[in-house]
């Protein structure tokens, strides 16, 4: 069976306001110092999928400059573009489509491009693992997150202790998703030992996931009917173009993933981190003597616990404890650590207010 990888690349990282912006988003920035996040992600799982079967969703305003710096593997046909966003049910099932009609049943895992994995080798083999699961039942598979603390930015799954398999590796039956808890709850899922963090890794066959579709989704699946029969001919822009804007908005957690009884997790350890805010830097620096991680030219004293970037310009700082400064030049952010899920609200306002050129 071919293995591809559908890589979930439209997304506006907009906690990470504001170094990432609608055009240059989180996944196409080099915040680790190895390459854009995107091409990190694509490189994660050679071996496992063949590079060339990489199929991106991305959406038009971010292809121009995707399809300049993605690493060279990925075809430009693999490249699918959203006219408008519509979340991830509608991405994942418009990469299903084009993948079951250029190549039959296949094997699919799909991936955010954002993500940040210290130990690639065990990902690896979580991943080569999670894929003879998917391949050898009609299962929804995804890998979950040994928590390693109490995180409130995070969604949880709780599963079944009793694995219903242990061949190739353990595997357990998901009793529910969680989204992101406050800190009481996250706690006592860490302590209980049956939650993992989602890891938004999922892999399936094309055949599961149509039917599901057609199942928890019906909607939405007849709707994208015309765009499936439309791929690969001259009309595929056109019927793009006038559909996809009526898509159903939700996401494959809320529409499927929640409603299914075929969903089974994987436990992964492999030195995951979405990156998802300033305050998840960590996990890429180490902090220094005081406790902060510091990109930019700066200059403090008395500053501890703090996350600085910026842009060449002089940041100074005095008596500053537990706070993300990030200047870009033409933005500065300011904000508690404890803040940092909360900067998405900025870019809201600022939408709101209609200063469409800071976002």
């Amino acid at each position: 069976m071919n293995k591809f990888a559908t890589i979930l690349a439209g997304g506006g990282g907009t906690r990470f306001w504001p170094l990432s912006r609608q055009e240059i988003p989180k996944q196409l920035l080099n915040i680790s110092g190895n390459d854009i996040m995107l091409n990190d992600t694509i490189e994660r799982f050679k071996g496992i999928i063949p590079q060339e079967n990489t199929v991106i969703v991305t959406n038009r305003t971010q292809a121009v400059l995707l399809e300049s710096i993605m690493h060279s593997s990925v075809l430009k046909h693999n490249i699918l573009i959203e006219p408008v966003a519509r979340n991830t049910a509608a991405s994942i099932l418009f990469a299903a489509m084009s993948i079951e009609k250029s190549h039959g049943n296949s094997l699919m895992v799909v991936l955010p491009s954002d993500h940040y994995i210290t130990d690639e080798t065990q990902f690896r083999l979580t991943l080569d693992e999670a894929c003879t699961v998917a391949m050898e039942t009609d299962n929804i598979v995804t890998i979950g997150i040994k928590p390693t603390f109490a995180s409130t930015g995070y969604g949880y799954i709780a599963y079944d202790k009793k694995a219903v398999s242990a061949q190739p590796v353990a595997v357990y039956e998901v009793a529910e998703f969680v989204e992101k808890p406050n800190f009481q709850k996250a706690q006592g899922y860490l302590a209980s030992g049956n939650y993992l963090w989602n890891s938004g890794i999922f892999i399936w066959k094309t055949s599961v996931i149509l039917e599901h579709f057609q199942r928890y989704l019906p909607r939405l699946y007849k709707m994208m009917l015309p765009i499936g029969e439309a791929l690969g001919t001259e009309q595929e822009a056109d019927v793009l173009e006038s559909v996809y804007p009526t898509l159903q908005n939700i996401s494959i957690d809320y529409g499927i993933l929640e409603r299914s009884d075929q969903v089974v997790v994987l436990s992964g350890q492999f030195g995951w981190n979405d990156i998802g805010s300033w305050d998840a830097l960590g996990a890429i620096f180490p902090p220094d003597d005081e406790g902060n991680i510091i990109k930019a030219n700066h200059i403090g004293i008395d500053t501890r616990h703090s996350i600085i970037y910026g842009n060449g310009r002089l940041i100074t700082t005095i008596g500053v404890e537990g706070f993300i400064i990030a200047d870009t030049g033409d933005a500065l952010l300011i904000c508690p650590k404890d803040k940092a899920q909360s900067v998405k609200e900025i870019v809201d306002l600022l939408k709101e207010k209609g200063m469409t050129e800071y976002i």
